[in-house]
């Protein structure tokens, strides 16, 4: 069975789990990506992880679609099997009056870091993280620098004098 083939059977098995968990998937070019509702995505994860052998979060970064769309945020989620090698992608969708998700820290203890960079460049929360504060940015930044809406020249919060 096609890689492919082994990830749509098991996207089915996640919506006939819980049917709330998948909104939609996408298969592009062999990559398969699971939009998760943002209530759902911990769960889903956990149940990737114990039942279907996705036992590394690769990465996890957010995307800003910009001020004028909406959902404006997106936190995606790239997985891997050690033992199948197979490759899944789970993406969340977030207005920007509810840029909040829950953490997956207690799924892949690597999450602690890449939801702090999130945190830190889209001001993206993640509920029930362990140390959420800002890990590239000074503590005081005013801002967060890959949002669409930050100025594109950035500026100059210290004074040099």
């Amino acid at each position: 069975m096609a890689d492919t083939a082994i990830l749509l059977e098991t996207i089915e098995r996640l919506k006939a789990e819980n049917p709330a968990w998948i909104t939609d998937f996408k298969d592009a070019r062999g990559e398969i990506t699971a939009m998760v509702s943002r209530e759902h995505i911990a769960d889903v994860c956990y149940f990737l992880k114990t039942n279907y052998g996705f036992d590394m979060l690769a990465d996890l970064c957010g995307a800003d679609n910009g001020p004028e769309e909406d959902p404006r945020f997106e936190v995606n989620y790239h997985l891997f099997s050690t033992k199948t090698f197979q490759r899944l992608r789970l993406k969340v969708s977030l207005s920007e009056d509810e840029a909040s998700v829950e953490s997956v820290v207690g799924v892949w203890r690597t999450a602690d870091w890449h939801e702090r960079e999130t945190f830190d460049l889209f001001g993206i929360n993640f509920d029930g993280h362990p140390d959420l504060r800002r890990i590239l940015l000074p503590s005081d930044f005013d801002g967060h620098a890959l949002r669409k809406d930050f100025p594109l020249r950035g500026y100059e919060p210290y004074s040099l004098s």
